[in-house]
């Protein structure tokens, strides 16, 4: 039996950028959305602890589901296994800050249906 796969979903959340591990990714019922469900955190025992880490552990403390907004959204990549989880500054580098998100429509486009 094939395991279930795992996901890495790379996302902004304001000036930051999000990357963590799932089990389920899929497009949402709410127009422009992603969900994200079955969240990955490592769960070892460690001296050590990540700080961006346990971050997100706490800000995705008892979430169910996630929906991220589609722009938001750097990429999903299907991995072999989880790896761990990262919270990083954006860039506010003048070369890397030129790329902005592809303008969008907060409304569906009309179907053009007959009354």
């Amino acid at each position: 039996m094939a395991s279930q796969p795992v996901y890495k979903v790379i996302f902004h959340n304001g000036n930051q950028v999000f990357e963590l591990f799932a089990r389920q990714i899929y497009q949402s019922d709410m127009w422009g959305f992603i969900e994200i469900e079955e969240m990955l955190f490592g769960e070892r025992s460690q001296l050590l602890v990540d700080p961006s880490e346990e971050k997100l552990k706490t800000e995705f403390a008892g979430v169910k589901r996630s929906y991220i907004p589609l722009q938001s959204v750097i990429r999903i990549d299907e991995v072999e296994k989880e790896g761990s989880v990262k919270v990083t500054e954006g860039s506010s580098d003048s070369k890397r800050g030129k790329v902005t998100n592809f303008p969008m429509s907060s409304v569906p486009p009309f179907s053009g249906g007959d009354d």
